[in-house]
């Protein structure tokens, strides 16, 4: 049974997987539901504010799931959100037994629906590629339990770590894969922000531009504490639906948030640190606005203060063929740095791809004094 319960729970969590960039801030949910050895139910969490994934599998078995084992990658709920909870229906299903791979870290369930499942007299196991499902919805986890989004940074650099020439030319330093999997990034993130810097140098539209077409735009966020950015700027026409927050202090003029205002800008007044908006203050508005995943797409100064303040969860790393030199060109990460190598970040659980000649390396940044 063993072998057979870990097929089907990698069925779920690749179930689970097709609702990526679509259940914000709710989680990836796949549910697969088995009945003497046969499926006779499948389902995954499409949109938030839709049917769960159980529910799902549980409509498409009918009267074939009393007596049937479901699979599932999280905790089935127990409480009322958008919709009721999963497991009243999978118990009202006489669904016989519920394998789970990990506990909802949502204080609201935490452990609560495998109470009701076992007080229902429902066989339940946990644990099962549980690191694998934590793993998976590591953006929800992060949200539900802290209140603030899970921080990707990508940035693209050549082999000698420059993110832009000497005289600031950067397009393109990696390949159209490597791009379209940055549009997919996109796609799949909450907002996508950039500095000031970033804005006035490249002028981007950081919108989601998918191979097939289409794509869901990202809330777009420029923080810049003086309100520097044009008017004209493409990231606030960018013939888009989503919106422009741009993250600011009170040395803006009101004059220019006002011109930026009548643009459709949204502005968010935070208090400012050495002159600087606030990161953490920054942080927790988006968390207010349901933002669960940002994908940061920043010069070095912007991305070396993230890391800075400990709120950078995840790195993607391009690194192309290229070498660039000069003593002056950015770099991926600028700052002030550190001053011994002992006091440096360390990036762990490191995964590798490739697109044509461009490497991209994925990995989880951890500093000296967590360590």
């Amino acid at each position: 049974m063993a072998g057979s319960d870990e097929k089907y729970m990698w069925m779920a969590l690749d179930l689970a997987r097709q609702g990526r960039g679509s259940t914000n801030p709710n989680p990836m949910v796949g549910a697969v539901l088995v009945k003497d050895g046969a499926i006779v139910g499948t389902g995954y969490h499409r949109l938030a504010g839709g049917p769960h994934a159980e529910i799902v599998a549980l409509r498409q078995a009918g009267e074939r799931a009393r007596g049937a084992t479901l699979y599932v990658n999280l905790e089935p709920c127990s409480h009322y959100g958008r919709t009721g909870p999963c497991v009243d229906a999978v118990i009202k299903a006489g669904v016989s037994r519920v394998v789970a791979a990990m506990e909802d870290p949502n204080s609201r369930v935490a452990g609560r629906g495998f109470q009701k499942l076992r007080a229902a007299g429902i066989a339940v196991e946990t644990g099962l590629l549980a690191e694998k499902a934590r793993r998976l919805n590591e953006v929800f986890i992060k949200y539900i339990t802290t209140g603030l989004p899970f921080v990707s940074i990508k940035t693209a650099m050549t082999m000698d770590g420059k993110i832009a020439t000497r005289t600031g030319a950067s397009h393109w330093i990696t390949g159209e894969k490597a791009r379209q999997f940055v549009h997919r990034l996109r796609h799949n993130s909450d907002a996508v922000m950039v500095g000031i810097e970033t804005v006035l140098q490249d002028d981007p539209r950081l919108t989601a531009r998918l191979a097939g077409g289409g794509g869901k735009d990202p809330l777009r966020v420029i923080v810049d504490s003086s309100a520097r950015l044009p008017l004209e700027a493409r990231v606030i026409n960018p013939g888009s639906r989503a919106r422009t927050l741009l993250a600011t202090t009170g040395a803006a003029a009101p004059e220019k948030l006002s011109a930026l205002r009548a643009k459709g800008v949204e502005i968010a007044v935070l208090p400012a640190k050495g002159g600087k908006v606030d990161l953490h203050a920054l942080m927790r508005t988006l968390g207010e606005m349901e933002i669960a995943s940002l994908l940061v797409e920043g010069g070095g100064t912007l991305n070396y203060s993230l890391l800075q303040a400990g709120l950078v969860d995840k790195l993607y790393l391009f690194i192309a063929p290229l070498i660039f030199g000069g003593r002056n060109s950015p770099t991926a990460f600028g700052g002030e740095g550190v001053a011994a190598v002992e006091q440096a970040w360390q990036v762990h659980d490191l995964e590798l791809k490739q697109f044509d000649g461009d490497l991209l390396l994925i990995g989880y940044p951890q500093p000296a004094a967590a360590r």
